[in-house]
């Protein structure tokens, strides 16, 4: 599961987890059909996105404790955004599927190496957080267009 993505997404030093980048295609999916008030079952969207159909399960489940999505029971049921695309910041999206990161550990006798390293992965994580609270589902929707244009137009 987690090979198929690393070698169509990643490189191996991915930022994000497989589970988080998968909910965000996911969410991806359920975007493209919100302005139409779509709804999209578990098996759809694992299936256009290959992605184990349990699995998906339990990141929806949580997208969906966590108010990013909707269930809507019955027949023709699924999963829906509970709000727009827009009003989604990716960094709630991330916190609801990787959790809170853990705190930097620092000791009274921590050596000035020690120390350097832990305020670079602060710095980091600063920025990760900064960029993540700057960007939409839309936005991530809109790049999303983008790629699809270009590539159907590459084809012509």
């Amino acid at each position: 599961m987690p090979g198929t993505l690393q070698s169509s997404i990643g490189d191996g030093g991915s930022v994000f987890s497989a589970k988080t980048q998968y909910g965000l295609m996911a969410l991806l999916e359920l975007a493209r059909v919100h302005s139409q008030g779509g709804v999209l079952q578990v098996g759809e969207i694992a299936a256009r996105q290959q992605i184990p159909d349990r699995y998906l399960e339990q990141m929806l489940t949580n997208l969906r404790r966590s108010a990013i999505l909707r269930s809507i029971r019955g027949p023709r049921g699924g999963y829906q955004l509970a709000r727009a695309p827009a009003e989604i910041r990716l960094s709630e999206v991330v916190q609801c599927l990787e959790g809170e990161p853990p705190p930097n550990r620092r000791s009274s006798q921590a050596t000035a190496e020690a120390e350097a390293v832990l305020g670079l992965r602060q710095r980091l994580r600063e920025t990760h957080q900064g960029i993540l609270n700057g960007e939409t589902l839309q936005s991530l929707l809109d790049r999303r267009d983008e790629l699809a244009q270009n590539q159907t137009m590459y084809f012509i």
